[in-house]
């Protein structure tokens, strides 16, 4: 296993790391356990959830998995999505925040996160107070470093400029939709993290399972499948994002390996992308996404991904979740 920096600081991550929005809901409680201890055993010690993840199940199931191995584990939880209903139920005020930091706490079985994330930007919370929040999380031990989501590369520079200003805890990271069906990061906030030294954690690195080559047409759900077990996912499927499943498909049966590894293995040589987050219900599944790790990538197999997926860089992200 490799492992980056995220971003400029001395956190050192995983090449890959386990998205957990599955636990709780499309993989039961032993299944989950069973892939974190897997994950763990196989290098990967990045491990990233949220205060929402099924209903706040992920988090419950994670702090069971994670008994006698917490120090494994560079642990990730996010807060600021609509966790209850009510006037105070989400965003990013100091209100939000600490509460919701000390049930994840409590749902976790540790005393501490790695890295808590905002998941996405509050245009009703001044930014000024949520840095400064969690400037104060950082400061108290519960928390040691802090990162985005869901950020437009301009509410991202605004956040920075505000931490050098006050002196606050600075983000180190970004959560973004970020694939080969989705290369909408590349036109501002790459070159934004690249000068800043913020480290970019994709998402949805498998476009929720199209680059796998599974969806054939829009109406052919496989038995199994996202779409199957989750049909509100088909919003995401459309003719063109499956042509591109197929070619990818192709290459990588060109090249001997799977379009799991090779598309989590194209995200790997992406600049500024320290840990490539992607899910798994099943151990076997964890396998295969490993593979990625150890797959070499020559310039003319890069070259064929750059043309087959240069479309995507342009229009609307894959996915872009915010508040209302």
């Amino acid at each position: 296993m490799n492992y980056h920096r995220l971003g400029n600081s001395g956190l050192q991550v995983s090449a890959l790391g386990l998205g957990t929005n599955a636990f709780g809901k499309r993989a039961d409680e032993d299944s989950s356990i069973g892939i974190i201890h897997a994950a763990l055993d196989g290098g990967i010690n990045f491990i990233d959830t949220a205060n929402i993840y099924a209903g706040t199940e992920s988090e419950r199931i994670i702090g069971l998995a994670l008994k006698d191995r917490r120090h494994r584990a560079v642990l990730a939880t996010k807060a600021g999505l609509i966790r209850s209903e009510g006037p105070n139920g989400s965003g990013s005020s100091r209100h939000h925040l600490m509460q919701e930091l000390e049930g994840s706490l409590r749902r976790l079985k540790t005393d501490y996160v790695d890295l808590y994330q905002i998941h996405t930007f509050d245009p009703h919370t001044p930014l000024e107070e949520t840095l400064r929040t969690l400037d104060d999380m950082v400061s108290s031990g519960k928390v040691r470093y802090i990162g985005a989501s869901n950020y437009a590369a301009w509410e991202l520079m605004k956040a920075l400029g505000i931490s050098e200003a006050h002196r606050f805890t600075r983000y180190v990271s970004i959560q973004c939709s970020y694939s080969l069906a989705d290369r909408t990061p590349e036109n501002e906030l790459l070159p934004l993290c690249l000068d800043q030294g913020i480290g970019i954690i994709p998402y949805f690195p498998l476009a929720g399972g199209i680059l796998t080559g599974k969806y054939k047409t829009v109406s052919d759900v496989p038995q199994g499948s996202r779409v199957h077990t989750d049909p509100t996912f088909s919003r995401f499927l459309s003719e063109d994002r499956i042509a591109l499943g197929e070619k990818v498909s192709q290459l990588a049966t060109e090249l001997d390996t799977t379009p799991t590894a090779l598309s989590l293995a194209w995200l790997m040589n992406q600049p500024a992308v320290s840990s490539v987050i992607v899910g798994a219900t099943r151990v076997d599944q964890l396998q295969e996404n490993l593979k990625s790790t150890t797959l070499a990538l020559d310039e003319e197999t890069l070259r064929k991904l750059e043309e087959a997926s240069s479309a995507f860089r342009y229009g609307q992200p894959f996915a872009y979740y915010r508040l209302p």
